[in-house]
């Protein structure tokens, strides 16, 4: 009886001594949480004729890689062929159009005409901007659409903040907007955007002509297959 009592006893002792040091052997062999290392590519080079923006951002003591962290407002800043558009988005034409903070605010693409492109405007077009709010902010806005888009993937007809569309062809050192709008230097990364120096101020009361896809059938003597093709139909004159 003795011993049977004792053995209980033995195997009792023995569960308890396991279950106490269980945790302990458990929490001694845990592995540390792996690291997880992301690899973040940098952004693609600016395309087109880019070496004029370095030169002119080496006179700020800036270069085109020291923009990528920058908020877009200040990234615009510092390139001085763009103050012109600079001073039409923060306030500077007219105290009462600042629409840097949304554009801080992005991801956004912003196609912003250089000074050149200004002069081209008629001097009135120019002072009627300055004096009507409505007239300017509609005319930031239809530079802008929402995205972050790189000169290869850039092209295609894109609905602007403003609401009507651009259409944008071509692609890295080759790009165009509605037609007319070549790019100089395009793709410059800013923080949450994407810089295009254009040499033409598009204008937001003429929009490209809508892309609409045309349907077109092929005879080989098998079952035809739809081709799908885009075409840029002519604008009505």
């Amino acid at each position: 009886m003795k011993t049977r009592t004792s053995r209980a006893i033995g195997v009792t002792a023995a569960i308890a001594a396991i279950a106490v040091s269980l945790p302990l052997a458990i929490t001694a062999q845990a592995d540390p949480p792996a690291t997880t290392t992301v690899d973040v590519k940098p952004p693609p080079d600016p395309q087109g004729n880019c070496d004029p923006v370095r030169s002119e951002l080496a006179t700020t003591g800036s270069t085109l890689a020291t923009l990528d962290t920058l908020p877009v407002g200040q990234a615009l800043a510092k390139i001085p062929s763009l103050s012109t558009f600079t001073s039409a988005i923060n306030g500077g034409l007219n105290p009462a159009v600042n629409i840097v903070p949304v554009l801080e605010n992005g991801p956004y693409v912003i196609f912003a005409p250089n000074n050149d492109a200004f002069a081209k405007l008629d001097p009135s077009e120019l002072s009627a901007l300055k004096s009507d709010p409505a007239a300017l902010t509609k005319l930031d806005y239809y530079h802008v659409f929402l995205g972050l888009l790189g000169p290869g993937d850039v092209a295609g007809q894109r609905p602007t903040q403003q609401g009507a569309d651009i259409k944008v062809t071509g692609k890295d050192g080759d790009i165009k907007v509605n037609d007319t709008a070549k790019v100089i230097c395009g793709g410059i990364q800013a923080a949450n955007a994407r810089i295009y120096i254009i040499d033409t101020v598009l204008d937001p009361n003429s929009p490209p002509a809508p892309i609409t896809p045309q349907t077109s059938f092929s005879n080989t003597g098998s079952p035809a297959t739809p081709a799908v093709t885009t075409t840029s139909p002519t604008p009505a004159s």
